[in-house]
Formats: C-alpha cells, structure tokens, sequence
C-alpha cells in the first residue's frame, strides 16, 4: 500500500508541474515560424520531405546549418509528414518535450537528493522560467530540447544508486540518441564520471574503464561536428581574433550574467552583444567574485559533495558554449537551458536545509510552520516566473515581432536589422525592407562580411523593384493600347 501511495502521490506531483508547464507554454503553439533558422530546418530543408531510402540515409549522414544532428532531422520528417508547413504542429512538439523534460528533471533530482521538495521545486523553475522560452518556442531549437530528453533520461537511469549492466546499456544507447540530436551531450560522459568519483567515492583507476566506451563515443561525434562549426555567417563577431586569455576573460563577466539571468529574467533576447574591450573593472569584480565561490565550495567539498558536482555540471555544460570552440554568438538564453537546473536545485536544497535547521532547534508545532514557508516561497516563485514568461513570450509570435523587440534593446546591432529587413522582404514589403537594410548600412557599423551581405541584399531588392515597375509599365502600355 505504501508503494502504491507512493506512485500516486508521483504522478500526482508530475501531474501538476505538467499542468503548470502547459499553462505557461500553450499560447506558443498558434506562434509561427521565425527567420532565424526554422526556413533553414524547414521550408528549405529537403531531407524532411521523403521517405525515400536515399534520402533517409542523407538524413543520417548530412550537416544541416552546421549541426550534424540526425535524430533531430528524423524528428522533423515525421512532422512534416504529419503537417506539413503548419506550425502548430512543431510548436506542440517543443512544448511536449519540454514537458517531459520537466518531469524528468522532478525524478532525476528527487532521486539524487533524496528530497521531494527539492526535485519538484527545481523542475518547477526548470518547467517555468522566461529564460526557458527560447529553447521551447523557437522550433529551431528542437535539437536542444530532444539532446536534453535523452541526457536526462541518461543520467536518470546512469544515477541510480546501484546501477545494474543493463542500466549500463541503457545508458549508452540514450547516449547515442543524445548526442545524434546535439553535439552538446559529449559532456555527459563527465558528468558521470564526476558522480562516480564525487557521491559513489569510486577510485578514478576503477570507474575509468567503465567510462572507456561513452567517452571514445563522445570523441568521435565532436570530431564530426567540428567541422561542420567553420562558419561565420549570423551572429556576431568582434570576439573571433581574440586570444585564450580574452575569450576567458569575457567568459568571467559572461558567467555572472548568465546567474544574473536566472534570478531576475529581465531584458530577455533573441541574442546578447556583451562588450569585450574595456571591461577590466567587471573581469576583476567578476574574478573576485569566483574565487569567492570556489574558495566556499573548497570549504564543504567533504560534507556536501552533490554541491561540487552541480558546480562542475554547471561549467562542463555551458563549457561548448564559452567560445574555447569558436562559435558566432557569446551568449543565448537557449544556453541555460540545462545549467539552469543546476541553479535552482541549489536553491531549493537551501531553501530546504535552512528551514530543516530552523526546525531542528525549535517547537515541533513550527515544523508545520516550515511546510508553509516552503508553500509560500514555492508559490510566489512559480507566480512570478510564470508572470514573466507570459509577459516575455509573445516576442516569439513571429520574425517581425522578434526582430522588433530585439532592435529595442540591440538598435546597433547589423544581425538584428539584416533580419529584421528579411522578414518585412517575405511579407512582400520589398521597399519597407529595402529602406531598413539601406539605413542599417548608414546607420550600424557592420563588419566586412555583413556590409558584403547587406549590399547585396541591397542590390538584388533594387533590382526586384525595377523589374516589378518595369512589368507595370508594360501592362499599363498594353491596356492603353
């Protein structure tokens, strides 16, 4: 009877952060597509538009905008068979998957922590933030969503307190799925290295054969993958000649933005354009401020272990995106997708540990007492985070929505009106779009490779015009004749 309460009182808790998750993210299911790479997977994207046997085995071998990520293909064809170009249909995808996430995030901390409260508070900031919203309602970013269904359904099985072989195979087979949706997941294997080493104190000469397999499995994809990353187009750039020093330096001040972001998701964006010269005062403040941390998780590294492992977590899961591998953008909200759990599990295993104590050494009526505060602070962070999301997702509605809150906090920025100027041209406003580029040249300071860009969308949109005034000429002389 006791189990069976137990997996009530479980599907019970799923339930609700289900529930939650889609209060917050149904409205994006009527969004459209954007133009910020969904054309790309999509509309121009032919290896979803045939069952055919070539063509699937081009869906498993092709790079599709520099991603080798077949899975997440495959999950595009069976969509577009099932709805072709309607958006709807991929949107609620992302949103299904993102549900699933957060369930898997409840299990997966409620297992390490051995604490309800923690786990279901953790998924339920992981399920609810605004700085989640990218990554579920940019149909682009279904990489993403399903490379982190099978890294958590990994660790899940992975961490289990005695792990059996077939848990082993499991674990390597969800791996695989993983790293075919996104080459994100070759730091899986560490993290579970880490957790063998940290929480089972395993010797690393004994756990290291048992990590042989998922590590070379890991090598090879980011060795096809590094490839297919040489591009330059999109994004920004004035970080790309900069040296290793540099790039770490930037990555100091970067990291407290990211933790900024999770705390008071304000000022969201499609993309960020932090500086990179003259920040010395943030790098030192910011430096500082790290060797604070570190010098407190040196302090508890014997009797909290599980907070070592969500610090290296935390850094070994945003590490691919902290330009050491060269890539056009320094920040994105898609980036926290998973670290963030790393966040909120640490602040919901304080929560719980303060109020632990706090009934430790008073009345065992105030323990009652301990329960509400949990509520309390449980709800109000959950009103907020899902007040916030409401406010921030009609961005997403579609590209000129997009591109008009972005131009509203990055009005500089070339890659902002370059897409903005796009997206007016595909609703068949040429000379709306065409003013924009041509102000975006007078006004913005592109780099080579964007005023190349720009002058030829110039160019041919001119052209385009005088065709079309040409064809209207020649129809109005025909019908006067």
């Amino acid at each position: 009877m006791t189990d069976m309460l137990r997996r009530y009182q479980t599907l019970l808790q799923c339930g609700v952060l289900t529930l939650l998750g889609l209060i917050a993210f149904a409205p994006s299911i009527s969004f459209d597509f954007v133009n910020w790479d969904d054309y790309a997977y999509i509309h121009e994207n032919d290896l979803i538009k045939s069952w055919s046997p070539a063509n699937l085995k081009d869906v498993a071998t092709e790079v599709v905008t520099r991603n080798y990520a077949p899975v997440t293909i495959f999950s595009f064809l069976v969509e577009h068979t099932l709805w072709g170009m309607n958006p709807a249909g991929y949107h609620a995808t992302n949103v299904l998957l993102h549900l699933i996430n957060g369930v898997l995030v409840f299990l997966l901390l409620r297992q390490i922590s051995g604490s309800t409260f923690v786990g279901w508070l953790t998924a339920a900031l992981f399920l609810l933030h605004p700085v989640q919203i990218e990554s579920v309602v940019w149909i682009s970013s279904r990489k993403g969503l399903l490379c982190s269904l099978f890294m958590l359904s990994a660790l899940l099985v992975r961490m289990k307190p005695n792990p059996m072989p077939r848990d082993d195979a499991w674990y390597l087979g969800l791996l695989a799925l993983a790293l075919f949706s996104k080459a994100h997941a070759v730091v899986l294997p560490p993290i579970v290295l880490l957790y063998d080493m940290l929480i089972r104190r395993q010797a690393f000469a004994t756990v290291m054969p048992r990590h042989l397999i998922p590590g070379l499995m890991s090598l090879l994809l980011l060795m096809l993958t590094m490839g297919a990353q040489n591009s330059v187009l999109g994004g920004v750039r004035q970080h790309m000649s900069l040296g290793l020093l540099q790039i770490v330096a930037i990555d100091v001040t970067i990291l407290w933005q990211y933790i900024g972001m999770l705390i008071c998701p304000i000022n969201l964006c499609v993309m960020y354009d932090p500086p990179t010269s003259g920040i010395w005062k943030q790098v030192l403040v910011g430096s500082l401020g790290w060797a604070v941390v570190a010098f407190g998780l040196f302090r508890i590294r014997r009797s909290q272990p599980l907070w070592i492992l969500g610090a290296f977590s935390f850094l070994l899961l945003l590490f691919p995106m902290l330009n050491f591998f060269r890539i056009t953008t320094l920040m994105n909200d898609r980036y926290l997708y998973l670290p963030s759990i790393v966040v909120f599990a640490m602040f919901a295993g304080t929560i719980r540990r303060t109020l632990q104590f706090s009934a430790h050494i008073t009345e065992p009526i105030l323990e009652f007492i301990s329960a509400g505060i949990k509520f309390g602070l449980s709800a109000c962070m959950i009103v907020a985070c899902m007040t916030e999301t409401s406010l921030h997702l009609p961005v997403w509605r579609n590209a000129e929505s997009l591109w008009t809150h972005a131009l509203s906090e990055y009005p500089d920025m070339p890659i902002f009106r370059i897409q903005m100027a796009l997206a007016l041209h595909d609703q068949g406003q040429t000379e709306k779009a065409l003013r924009v580029m041509t102000l975006a040249l007078q006004n913005s300071k592109p780099d080579e490779l964007d005023r190349e860009r720009m002058c030829q969308f110039v160019a041919d949109w001119r052209n385009e015009l005088s065709t079309r005034s040409q064809i209207a000429e020649g129809s109005q002389q025909t019908y006067a004749d």
